[in-house]
């Protein structure tokens, strides 16, 4: 049976064996994993990662029952994901999408957004921020504030949107947040974020327990993809890169998922206790045997996530 074959009838099952898991875990490490050491990445790197992510979004269809609309925010591409059937309109999502800020475009993040808005009932917009190494930190933070900005401008309260972002879009949601706060400003209803990004300076004991586990993220990928965002010689442990290490208090309620076999594991439960430490109410979701975002998966997994998420805003909207 040829991978692609096999990949279809994963697909088609309504529960999954070790042995499948294993084969999908094979075929994502393959189009995900590319060769660089140090803090580097080379143009043949980026070239690699991101016709991989490419790969990756003609195999994972985006989600049906939803209408896509492009537009433009001060020259920044984005994307309205509504859903097709009857929906609440005054709450919304905004979707900050991942790919060590190195690569990702609107295809790649309709992945999500396709399924946020079908599992929550919310339109849900998404955006394509500049990406290094073209554009260093702060160029991506700075689109993202353009894009709350719009938001605001257009008429919704903090407290009417909800960000949520995976991976480096869950580092981005949490800086948009301390961003808010360092400018006094209100917050969002709550966060989601979906294996993220939280500790560039990569303390936590998950990067070396999972590192051989972790299907789709390695030590050097991250450290080549950190380098390419903040250059080589970035303090990684500085809250503008690191929320982690921000002043955490007055963000608002947050679900974290996290994969139990991914190295940026300890970042989401580090994230989770520090908040909890805050006085602030953190839901942490561990996958037994889900790898880092593997919510972009049509599995079951995937759907239970996904569920768990629409249930999540149901309350919280109330």
């Amino acid at each position: 049976m040829s991978e692609k074959s096999g990949l279809t009838e994963i697909f088609r099952k309504k529960d999954n064996s070790a042995d499948d898991m294993d084969l999908l875990m094979h075929v994502i490490k393959t189009m995900h994993s590319f060769a660089v050491k140090g803090d580097y990445v080379s143009p043949e790197d980026l070239e690699r990662q991101r016709g991989a992510q490419d790969r990756f979004c003609r195999l994972v269809t985006p989600s049906k029952g939803i209408e896509y609309k492009g537009f433009e925010i001060d020259g920044i591409p984005a994307e309205w994901s509504i859903p097709e059937f009857p929906h609440h309109k005054k709450h919304i999502i905004l979707y900050c999408h991942g790919g060590g800020y190195t690569c990702g475009n609107l295809n790649y993040a309709r992945i999500l957004s396709g399924k946020l808005a079908l599992n929550t009932g919310f339109e849900v917009l998404s955006f394509a921020y500049r990406l290094a190494p073209e554009n260093q930190y702060p160029a991506a933070i700075e689109d993202a504030m353009k894009v709350w900005d719009y938001l605001m401008y257009r008429g919704y309260g903090a407290s009417d949107v909800i960000i949520a972002g995976d991976s480096a879009g869950g580092n981005m949601a949490l800086e948009i947040c301390i961003s808010l706060k360092d400018m006094e400003r209100k917050m969002p209803r709550a966060l989601i974020l979906m294996s993220p990004w939280t500790d560039m300076s990569m303390s936590g004991s998950s990067y070396k327990v999972w590192k051989e586990k972790d299907p789709m993220l390695n030590e050097d990928y991250i450290k080549a993809v950190r380098g390419a965002y903040a250059g080589e010689k970035a303090d990684f442990k500085n809250p503008s890169l690191s929320p982690l290490f921000a002043d955490l208090n007055g963000l608002p309620q947050t679900m974290i998922q996290v994969g139990s076999n991914e190295i940026l594991r300890s970042d989401s439960e580090s994230l989770a206790k520090k908040l909890r430490q805050c006085g602030i109410l953190a839901r942490l979701e561990v996958y037994k045997g889900g790898w880092h975002v593997f919510q972009q998966m049509p599995l079951p997994i995937s759907a239970r996530a996904m569920k768990e998420i629409g249930d999540f805003t149901g309350e919280i909207i109330r």
